[in-house]
């Protein structure tokens, strides 16, 4: 009887060896993107009831919530991406989201300016070609680079 335990589990192993059972591949990590403090969000010259503005440690990367949308604004690259909100995790302050979760086009975003207001960047632009515009205001370091 026992041999036949054996031979079972031998059997079993060798099925799972054989025949490997195909595994997705594990999305990315999600990352922190931890509260920016002291910036100004303006959603066609007003300010939001409710927004939200989130960093990571990649520089120029920002994580934006209006009201119930997110938006993904690369300042380098001039791009922004509309994400899904199912995908944001709120941690406290701070949200988890994955860059593997980012859209592959971005949106239309004309009008794109960029420029620096005393100690803050000023980053305004349009959303879609007759869209709302949206503008906002991120620290500066004592130095002059952006702190995000």
């Amino acid at each position: 009887m026992k041999f036949l335990g054996l031979a079972f589990i031998v059997g079993i192993a060798f099925a799972a060896w054989a025949c490997p059972v195909q595994s997705q591949q594990p999305s990315e990590k999600k990352v922190a993107w931890k509260s920016v403090e002291f910036a100004i969000v303006k959603f066609n010259d007003e300010a939001p009831k409710s927004w939200s503005m989130y960093h990571t440690e990649k520089k120029g990367l920002l994580l934006v919530r209006l009201w119930k949308r997110y938006l993904l604004v690369n300042v380098k690259e001039e791009e922004v991406y509309e994400i899904d909100p199912q995908t944001v995790k709120p941690a406290g302050e701070n949200v988890e989201w994955s860059l593997a979760d980012k859209p592959s086009e971005p949106l239309e975003t004309p009008e794109w300016k960029t420029r620096d207001i005393g100690p803050m960047q000023q980053v305004s632009f349009r959303l879609g070609k007759n869209g709302s515009v949206l503008q906002l205001q991120i620290p500066l370091k004592m130095n002059g680079q952006p702190a995000y």
